[in-house]
């Protein structure tokens, strides 16, 4: 008999006390960082190019207005009229102003003094709905008005 004794020795279990921690801290991650798309555009636009561009300063106090041509589902252009497109349906020019009286009613007071309409309209839409789009959104009190461009450099 051997004076040593061969043990057989297995192999020790996978400590998993620490998952959970990292899984929550990996969730919080993502939930930070997505960017969350909150209208699908009905309406194809290209923006047209400008030469002296700011930021909007504050994004939660603007509300956009997208005006181009219709696509279907397939991202086919269905039309040659331009639409105008708020949040995710077609509007006329004169629901414009209900809407954003609606939007105004949902904005806190610090926001609705900082509120700007975003105007992101195709290059070779007509004045004539633009023009509108100013006289509605002027019924409804929003005068502060940002017209969406490009530098002029850039290409697509």
């Amino acid at each position: 008999m051997s004076m040593f004794e061969r043990r057989h020795r297995e192999m020790p279990g996978l400590n998993t006390s620490s998952l959970p921690d990292l899984i929550f801290t990996v969730l919080f991650f993502f939930m930070i960082v997505t960017h969350m798309r909150t209208v699908t555009l009905k309406v194809k636009y290209q923006v047209p190019q400008g030469t002296e561009l700011t930021r909007l300063t504050k994004k939660s106090a603007a509300t956009y207005i997208y005006i181009g041509r219709p696509i279907d589902a397939h991202n086919r252009v269905t039309g040659n009229e331009s639409r105008i497109q708020m949040n995710d349906k077609f509007v006329s020019t004169a629901e414009i102003a209900d809407y954003i009286s609606a939007e105004q009613k949902r904005m806190s007071p610090e926001d609705l003094q900082q509120q700007t309409v975003s105007i992101r309209a195709d290059r070779s839409t007509r004045m004539g709905i633009i023009t509108e789009v100013k006289q509605s959104l002027r019924q409804a009190g929003a005068l502060k008005i940002n017209y969406s461009a490009e530098q002029s450099g850039r290409q697509n």
